[in-house]
């Protein structure tokens, strides 16, 4: 199994860039790792891109920052795929989102929870950094409420809304017959604690309940797609989860005692969990899970 580490840590600083900043993309390189026949994973710079193709379509699930858009489609062609025909966004972050009015102009399809189009269409601040209003080619032309499905390429293959916890539009993605599923950032396996994004409707205690209904869901063997870093599965998953319930018992503890935040944050009850060091630390996910408990 391919470990890529420093590209995962790449994309975590990209993403903790203002969305418009200037970047130089040329030195990403976007590498594929195949992961059952007509599924692969496109790693690069962004969200981790889920690829189903075959004879029917290619469809992608996220497609990562504009400039690279070429690299992506070169790298699909490579894979022996069509040109891409429909567009997945697992949510409305640039990261993940990217590309889309280069596919659109291109002639894809683009699906979406209605809540993406929403936040996609307005556009809004995320952790600091300011996504204008997208561009009409850009913008998810199908969404849904609960989800929808594809029956593409000898697989079926389900948009299903749970809930949400990282925003209030994610979609997990799943492969019934390859038992594959794509998260997006509902779950990440960098070393980093989750992002609740608050500005856009995130919620950890909806994370949790997301989880553990997509947990319900897998078995041993299936191939789990995080939003950022390395291939996982569903024991990793499980830790993950459990991770956050028990950062939530700790904030809740404090909560409860009657401390402010400000001493929730001081008190660092997240330390021995060790996941510092990536890109949302301690702190943020500790007033994350404050702002949730108080909604």
């Amino acid at each position: 199994m391919i470990r890529l580490t420093t590209l995962a840590l790449v994309s975590a600083a990209l993403i903790a860039a203002p969305a418009g900043a200037q970047r130089n993309f040329d030195d990403v390189e976007i590498k594929a790792e195949q992961i059952a026949p007509g599924v692969a994973v496109l790693y690069g710079a962004g969200g981790n891109i889920g690829v189903s193709y075959g004879d029917d379509a290619t469809v992608i699930i996220d497609d990562q920052f504009a400039p690279l858009t070429d690299k992506i489609e070169a790298k699909v062609e490579e894979l022996g795929a069509q040109p891409v025909k429909y567009v997945v966004n697992t949510h409305w972050h640039f990261d993940h989102t990217g590309g889309n009015e280069n596919f659109g102009k291109a002639g894809a399809t683009i699906f979406a929870h209605d809540n993406v189009r929403v936040r996609m269409a307005e556009g809004g601040t995320v952790v600091g950094n300011t996504t204008p209003p997208a561009p009409k080619d850009a913008l998810p032309v199908v969404t849904y409420g609960q989800g929808m499905r594809f029956h593409l390429n000898g697989d079926t293959i389900n948009l299903m809304y749970l809930g949400g916890g990282h925003t209030d539009g994610d979609s997990v993605v799943v492969w019934e017959e390859k038992n594959i599923v794509h998260m997006g950032d509902l779950y990440i396996t960098i070393k980093s604690f989750p992002f609740v994004d608050r500005s856009s409707g995130g919620n950890v205690y909806n994370m949790m309940t997301t989880l553990d209904l997509v947990i319900a869901m897998l078995d041993d063997e299936t191939k789990v797609i995080p939003g950022h870093g390395a291939m996982s599965n569903k024991a990793e998953l499980v830790a993950y989860r459990d991770m956050i319930g028990e950062a939530v018992s700790r904030v809740e503890a404090l909560h409860e005692d009657g401390a402010t935040l400000e001493e929730a944050v001081a008190a660092k009850p997240l330390a021995s969990l060790d996941r510092e060091g990536g890109f949302v630390s301690g702190d943020a996910f500790v007033t994350a899970i404050w702002g949730s408990i108080e909604d």
